[in-house]
């Protein structure tokens, strides 16, 4: 395991809340999905320190979980800043190299054009470095469309229609799987039909 030992002081619920989204802070790199005790990791709150309510914060790690913890709780392992004059040393867990989520269109998909690429990969970055961990392999239909989300009525039937926002226009239907729509919206998908201008040019 990969850690760096980094001089730090654990910060009070008062002093947490008088951070941004942009102050670099440490918590427990302990997970329900991954047990490493008394290790942290880099992490940025979600929102300003302010903006929470009661004695409960929520930070995102750099590896996109988001941990809650009560910084005043001596149970909890609390949240740290890096202080070169620090009063502990914490363990902070280091990155192994970044996971990519792709959508990737190749043309035609073969087994030959995806094998070529897989082999570009690991020659710019080394043999046995580049693996595949998830490979979900789609056929995409040679159509275009036009992605909206929507806003998802509540309420009465027959009231004002919907909302809708423009996401995405000309692109391939596939591309929905990888749009975050808004909570309260939901995906539109339809087929692209392109605007014709009807004004008269002299």
């Amino acid at each position: 395991m990969n850690t760096e030992k980094i001089a730090a002081r654990r910060l009070s619920l008062e002093e947490v809340t008088k951070l941004g989204v942009k102050d670099r802070l440490f918590v427990s790199a302990d997970t329900a999905e991954l047990k490493i005790p008394d290790c942290y990791v880099s992490a940025f709150l979600t929102k300003s320190g302010e903006d929470f309510e009661g004695g409960s914060i929520t930070a995102r790690t750099v590896f996109q979980e988001e941990v809650s913890c009560l910084p005043d709780d001596e149970n909890e392992a609390g949240i740290y800043v890096a202080d070169e004059k620090g009063p502990v040393t914490i363990e902070v867990l280091q990155s192994a190299g970044v996971v990519l989520d792709l959508a990737l269109f190749v043309p035609g998909g073969d087994k030959g054009a995806l094998t070529a690429l897989y082999a570009a990969a690991r020659q710019a970055f080394g043999a046995d470095v580049v693996q595949i961990w998830r490979q979900g392999l789609k056929e995409v239909p040679d159509v275009k469309v036009d992605i909206f989300e929507e806003q998802i009525p509540r309420g009465r039937k027959g009231g004002d229609s919907p909302k809708r926002d423009r996401r995405a226009i000309d692109t391939y239907p596939t591309r929905a799987d990888f749009i975050e729509f808004s909570d309260g919206w939901k995906p539109v998908v339809e087929i692209h039909r392109p605007i014709v201008d009807d004004t008269p040019t002299i």
